[in-house]
């Protein structure tokens, strides 16, 4: 995860770099610095600086996985790669009422938005509160 954290780390610094820079000449040129373009890329290195920031966050908490370690040689990572959690149907009806719920706010109809927002209630909780059945579980 540090490789990560440091990618994520050098995006933040490219970004925050060119919004300082972007900013400097659109200032230079017409006397005001442009908005939309200088926000961006300083969200940008902001939304970078978050992920860098939880990828060394995680990184601290697990053990050095193969790819962090530089003398690791490629049967290291084999075996098992973790816990993968089952799947799930959920996902695909709140995705599907979130995408109900936009278009009926897109085209503002309150009908279909009030219907949208209930299925989108009734799929997280169905999300939230699964049980699974199965060999790995009591």
């Amino acid at each position: 995860m540090k490789i990560e954290a440091r990618i994520f780390d050098l995006v933040m610094v490219f970004s925050f770099l060119v919004a300082a820079v972007y900013g400097y000449w659109t200032w230079a040129d017409t006397d005001h610095v442009e908005p939309t373009g200088t926000v961006a890329l300083a969200l940008t290195g902001g939304l970078a600086l978050i992920v860098g920031t939880y990828f060394r966050f995680v990184a601290r908490r697990i053990e050095v996985r193969p790819e962090d370690n530089a003398d690791a040689e490629i049967s290291d990572g084999a075996g098992e790669l973790g816990f993968f959690s089952p799947g799930s149907y959920w996902p695909i009806g709140l995705a599907a009422s979130a995408a109900l719920a936009a278009v009926a706010l897109a085209f503002w109809y309150v009908w279909l938005l009030v219907i949208a927002v209930v299925v989108l209630l009734v799929m997280v909780g169905g999300l939230v509160f699964e049980y699974h059945t199965g060999p790995n579980h009591d």
